[in-house]
């Protein structure tokens, strides 16, 4: 089930926010970027507090238990934590150097809120 259901994610991406490319002297590193094909990055954005956090959504897609699922920053991160969609604390947090590894069930939305070092 969860290559088929990946694949259907995969096709509505790609339909509905298709590829854009922009010219330009040099490559541009992801944001943000998962170790886990099965877990997708949903949105980057910034703190709705204007702080200046940036804020990162991502899911479990394929509807099965994603471990050691390792996050990286394209920035310099100071420290990371767990969030509601609210952007309120959850209690998970990880400082600058530690690694960001998370353990999500079928179809779990993490939110996560970074602050820039």
């Amino acid at each position: 089930m969860g290559a088929s259901v990946l694949d259907a994610a995969d096709s509505g991406y790609r339909l509905n926010l298709p590829v854009r490319t922009v010219a330009g002297s040099t490559a541009v590193s992801p944001l943000v970027s998962v170790s886990s094909p099965q877990v997708l990055v949903e949105a980057v954005k910034l703190a709705e507090d204007r702080s200046g956090d940036v804020v990162v959504r991502l899911y479990e897609a394929s509807g099965g238990r994603a471990t050691d699922v390792g996050v990286s920053f394209g920035f310099d991160v100071a420290s990371v934590a767990t969030v509601d969609l609210l952007e309120r604390p959850l209690g998970d947090s990880w400082d600058s150097g530690e690694p960001v590894v998370l353990t999500l069930r079928p179809f779990e939305i993490v939110t996560l809120r970074v602050r820039r070092a």
